[in-house]
């Protein structure tokens, strides 16, 4: 094991993002250990080595990844803001509880960056999903066979620019924006609902199977700790941009994750929807033309 890759302890939320990092830490060779979060670690198996506790055991989870050897801690997965009355906090949970609820009050990125610091002040490494596997992030330009058109260049640029906008106030990451009109943005309820929401609306203001239009824009916050809770897209969110009649997504290029490439590839290439990567900063597409 090279000194710039300790064990990995993966702290894992919802989805499968967990179990990706874990398999890509097989794969290369590298040790790892799984904190399961009860009640969050919804697609995390049992079976990989690891123990399951509560989010606000912090003195257990601490632990655990020391008496398991990790150097390095990566936060994987989402996870709701829970009911802080409702916790059960250990000793060490309760020492930082404070803290943590008077970050909250500022929102989910400050209390993120809040628990990000208190385990670096325990002497853990904090690594993003992308440290650990940078074949996970969105690259330049489009994936599969669709490519975005002339005429969706507008939707691109006013999605990003809201989804940027939104962001800076802590609301969402993400945006669906329709022949210019914003027609959702993504607040706490996640991306999959958003599309849900979005493809239950009037067919005369959102896209057709047959005549796709509009474009989900995703972005991380400008003050958002990059190394916890990246944009991240998967089959179903092409699965949800189709349903709800839209062109494609777009997000920045380094900064969103992808679960699934080739799985996200497929069904992109099948409902006829592009998924496109834009440098950080840009505006997206020239307004009189499609890629360059």
């Amino acid at each position: 094991m090279s000194a710039d890759r300790p064990k990995l302890g993966i702290i894992a939320g919802g989805g499968g993002l967990p179990v990706a990092l874990a398999e890509r830490c097989r794969t290369s060779g590298r040790p790892f250990h799984v904190i399961r979060l009860r009640g969050f670690a919804d697609q995390t198996p049992d079976a990989l080595p690891g123990e399951t506790i509560g989010i606000a055991e912090i003195g257990k989870v601490m632990g655990s990844l020391r008496s398991h050897g990790c150097q390095a801690v990566c936060f994987a997965g989402y996870v709701k803001r829970p009911d802080l009355a409702a916790l059960k906090p250990d000793l060490r949970g309760l020492t930082i509880l404070p803290g943590a609820i008077a970050a909250a009050r500022h929102g989910d990125d400050a209390l993120m960056t809040y628990l990000v610091g208190v385990f670096e002040q325990e002497g853990f490494r904090i690594e993003g999903a992308d440290d650990v596997d940078a074949g996970l992030t969105l690259g330049a330009g489009p994936m599969g066979r669709v490519v975005p058109t002339a005429a969706q260049a507008l939707d691109i640029r006013r999605g990003l620019e809201v989804a940027r906008v939104i962001g800076s106030m802590d609301i969402g990451q993400g945006a669906i924006v329709v022949d210019g009109l914003v027609l959702a943005v993504e607040a706490q309820e996640g991306t999959d609902a958003m599309l849900q929401r979005c493809a239950g609306l009037p067919q005369d203001i959102r896209g057709t199977a047959s005549q796709r239009r509009g474009v989900l824009a995703k972005c991380p916050k400008p003050m958002q700790e990059m190394r916890i809770d990246l944009p991240t897209i998967g089959v179903s969110t092409v699965e949800g941009v189709a349903a709800a009649g839209l062109a494609g997504i777009v997000g920045e290029t380094g900064r969103m994750l992808v679960m699934d490439r080739a799985g996200v590839v497929a069904a992109a290439d099948r409902l006829g929807v592009f998924v496109l990567g834009v440098d950080p900063g840009s505006d997206g597409l020239p307004v009189d033309g499609a890629l360059p």
